[in-house]
Parts: C-alpha cells; structure tokens; sequence
C-alpha cells in the first residue's frame, strides 16, 4: 500500500507523522521525453551544478565575487554540504552525465536546517519566526534555483516541479519556502511587479513574514490603483509567476542582494494552498516516482 501523499496518519484524533527513508542519491523524481529529474548521486555531480550556478549567476547574470569562493568557476557556499540538490539531465546530451545537466535546484528541509544552524534565507526575512510560529509544520527551502538558457522552456520547468512535488510527498513536506529574485539592485525598476505583489499577493496572518530589519526595502511603490494586472506580470520573472500560479504568497518588503546583483522577494506556499489544477496534474508523477 502507497503512504499518505502528506506522510500522515490520524490516530486517537491527532495527526502522526510517519518517518520516511531519506530518499537516495541519484533517486529518479521525474522524466519528460529526454529530460531527468534526480538527486545529486555525489561530491562530483554537486560540483557540477556548481559549475551550472556559476554559469548562469556570475558569467551571465553578472553576479559579482566578493571572496575567493569561486576560484574554481564554482558557485559554493556552506549550505551545499547539507542541502538535497535536485538535477535535470538531457539525456539526449552526449558524455557522461555530468556533462548532461542543464539544470539544478537546492533543497533544503527543515530538520537538517535546524541541525546546521538555520535556513540560508534567514539573512534576508524573518524565516525563524514564520517556523517557530508554526509547531509541527515542516518547512522546506527551495534556492538556487537555475537552467541554462537552451532550456528554459515549459517542459524543464514542468520536470522541475515534478521532482519538487515527488521530493515533498516523500518527505511530507507543509510549506515551501524560499527567495525569488529581480534581476539588478534597484526596487524601483522593478516598481510595478513589486507593487502588484505588495498590494495584491501578499502573505497575511500567521503566514506574513517580513524582510529583516536593517535590510527591508519597500514594495509597495506605485498605488494600487496605478497598477495593470497584464502590464505587472509581464514585467514579472518566469520563476516568481511559476510561484504565483501555485497559490504562493509574498512577503512585506524586498532584500537588495549585491553580491548576486538581485533584489529578492520572499515565498511562501502552504501545500494545502497549492492549486487544485497542480495537485492532480503532479500527484501521478509523485506517486510514480517517490512513493
């Protein structure tokens, strides 16, 4: 018999979790055609998606080095030694597989967050204090996010979200969370998206979160009635709109990240707010995949 999609189970009227195998290096979350979506198998294919993230963030994004971290044209911080990284892998690519990942995501769940210390977006938004407000609820960062420009298309977002749905239900994860990103490091450019997402999207009672004292910047710069619906999502990034179709919500003020020449938003999506639509069209694949 399948487990729950959530990991529970109700018993004397309370809701058990049920613990879940760690899931395997190199375990299948999900496929379209010649696309892939697994884990990382081990150090060499973690420096690979490095060597991606480097890529798309500092060759062609601009992101700036404000150490020597990168002296390998790796993109490396200390969160990679416990974080779950997710992969795509074209396997119509020819060479070894490590030469066939076109696209990566970092994965971190709540309890190892914990044991290390805390969440990585804890620097820019008041993480801990969303958490702590919810006992129980097990929370995973998503981060990292990247594809290189030859597939960033609807089918390697749609394996994307297959392998996040699969890792979720296996792990019986409630909330998603994590920044998202404009790219350069002036809110203001950015004036209508961020109003749509202040006035209209934003995390509200025991969900709402703000951006850290200190490092807060206002959203909301246009008023409500100057904003367009189409004009505001047009200006909004893939990702961010991908988040919003899920039911995601925002969080009060943005964060000016200037090593990575961005300005980050903080998401939040409740599983039990995901989209009807989404649930069914990837609860198949979770089944198939992460049971």
């Amino acid at each position: 018999m399948n487990a729950p999609p959530a990991s529970v189970i109700r018993e004397a009227g309370a809701l058990v979790r049920l613990e879940r195998e760690p899931l395997a290096p190199g375990a299948v979350l999900g496929r379209i055609g010649s696309l892939e979506v697994r884990l990382a198998r081990d150090e060499d294919e973690i420096r690979a998606a490095q060597e991606i993230r480097y890529r798309v963030f500092y060759e062609e994004l601009g992101a700036r080095r404000l150490d020597d971290r990168h002296a390998e044209n790796r993109d490396v911080d200390r969160f990679d030694a416990i974080c779950d990284h997710l992969l795509v892998l074209d396997a119509a690519l020819p060479g070894p597989e490590r030469d066939q990942i076109v696209g990566t995501y970092r994965l971190l769940r709540q309890d190892v967050a914990v044991a290390a210390g805390g969440f990585y977006s804890e620097d820019e938004f008041e993480l801990r204090g969303l958490v702590t407000r919810h006992p129980g609820t097990h929370f995973l960062e998503l981060g990292r996010s990247c594809v290189l420009p030859a597939y960033r298309g609807k089918r390697t977002i749609e394996v994307l979200w297959q392998g996040c749905w699969a890792y979720v239900n296996h792990y019986g994860i409630d909330v998603m969370t994590g920044c998202a990103s404009f790219q350069g490091t002036v809110p203001a450019a950015h004036a209508e998206a961020l109003s749509f997402l202040a006035h209209h999207c934003r995390a509200e009672g025991d969900w709402a979160i703000r951006a850290v004292p200190g490092r807060y910047q206002p959203m909301d710069l246009m008023p409500v009635e100057a904003v367009g619906l189409r004009s505001a999502m047009n200006a909004m990034p893939p990702l961010i709109k991908g988040y919003l179709r899920l039911g995601a919500r925002i969080g009060e003020g943005c964060v000016i990240d200037h090593e990575f020449g961005t300005v980050d938003v903080c998401i939040v999506l409740p599983v039990k707010s995901l989209d009807a639509r989404y649930v069914s069209h990837y609860s198949q694949d979770a089944t198939r995949f992460a049971a």
